[in-house]
């Protein structure tokens, strides 16, 4: 068990985040106790380091100068541990009891897993996929995301029917398991991407490299979501699109990524418009419009990072059909209709 807890780095990456530092961190020491565990603080102006450091002195507390989202948080954060495994998670997440071993013992056994996920069920909804992950991240042909449990907005029961291990194409960031080598190996996440699909991005270049990306479900955690930027937010739906053309512009073979860009370009119209009954409904359509214009300018940029990476097709995960069909044209909002 020692070894295991050199081995492991459990890493809570926290922004004002006091009040789930406080409902939830007792938790995580409590039932992780084969982990070191650090407090990744991304210059909070609460109480939340001081918090930790008068209440729990086995949490080891990592200092970043600002707060520069979650990509750049971890990466500055990660930077001088030496764990062999580094598990992220969002500060507004429940363990259950064994939760760290089965998936640890998993990568173990492959040392093409990159990268895994536990089972994400809905902490106020316990029967519930949680919407940033459920069992298993996936891809459609067009780029957008979604899970074994989570179609769109459309969350569902967990009846042990995605109780499976899966190769998948993408394990969520509100609660990742890395191998430490691979993550240094492709430079971490994407500083651009702030914050938002940053971790699709992380796994399509493990992916890129032929690393295999898995869920577990014998590990089961609990995440409220929404901790930080609201779904009603016009900045996250801004990062959004804004970093999921910034994924594909990267990871795509580039002939693909041409026919997929011009398909994109009229659903995210629509999908601007349909933004119109929402609360901060003109917020959202300009930052549809922002996002296309900030992609393009960064173009450059990006061209270089793209320059870095292999680009493959048809990976495990890949759905090489639209999803946007499937669920709003003919109703199939679970994933095992699909």
């Amino acid at each position: 068990m020692e070894t295991q807890k050199i081995n492991t780095a459990v890493v809570i990456l926290n922004w004002n985040g006091i009040d789930w530092l406080k409902k939830f961190i007792p938790t995580i020491i409590e039932k992780s106790k084969e982990a070191n565990i650090y407090l990744a603080d991304n210059a909070s102006s609460d109480e939340s380091v001081k918090f930790v450091n008068d209440n729990f002195s086995t949490v080891k507390i990592i200092q970043n100068h600002a707060n520069e989202g979650f990509a750049k948080g971890y990466n500055d954060a990660l930077e001088n541990l030496n764990e062999k495994y580094f598990i992220l998670i969002n500060s507004d997440m429940e363990v259950t009891n064994n939760w760290i071993t089965p998936i640890i013992d998993l990568m173990e056994n492959d040392d093409q897993i990159a990268a895994c996920q536990p089972k994400i069920l809905d902490y106020n909804n316990r029967n519930k996929f949680e919407y940033a992950g459920a069992s298993g991240g996936f891809i459609d042909k067009l780029g957008y995301p979604y899970c074994r449990g989570r179609i769109f907005n459309h969350l569902e029961e967990d009846n042990n029917q995605y109780d499976d291990e899966k190769e998948v194409f993408w394990a969520s960031g509100a609660c990742l398991f890395v191998r430490a080598e691979h993550f240094k190996q492709v430079n971490g996440f994407d500083n651009d991407f702030f914050a938002h699909q940053e971790e699709i991005d992380l796994c399509w270049r493990l992916k890129n490299m032929g690393y295999k990306i898995m869920v577990n479900p014998k590990s089961i955690v609990y995440h409220v979501g929404g901790g930080t930027l609201k779904a009603s937010s016009p900045f996250k739906t801004y990062l959004n699109f804004r970093n999921n053309l910034f994924m594909l512009f990267k990871n795509l073979p580039f002939l693909k990524f041409l026919i997929t860009i011009l398909i994109r370009l009229p659903l995210d119209g629509i999908a601007s418009i349909s933004f119109l009954n929402k609360k901060h409904a003109l917020g959202h359509v300009l930052a549809v419009l922002r996002a296309h214009l900030i992609f393009y300018i960064s173009i450059p940029s990006l061209i270089i990072k793209r320059q870095k990476i292999s680009q493959k097709n048809n990976l495990v995960g890949k759905h090489e059909s639209s999803i946007l069909l499937k669920y709003y044209l003919k109703r199939k909002n679970k994933f095992s209709d699909l």
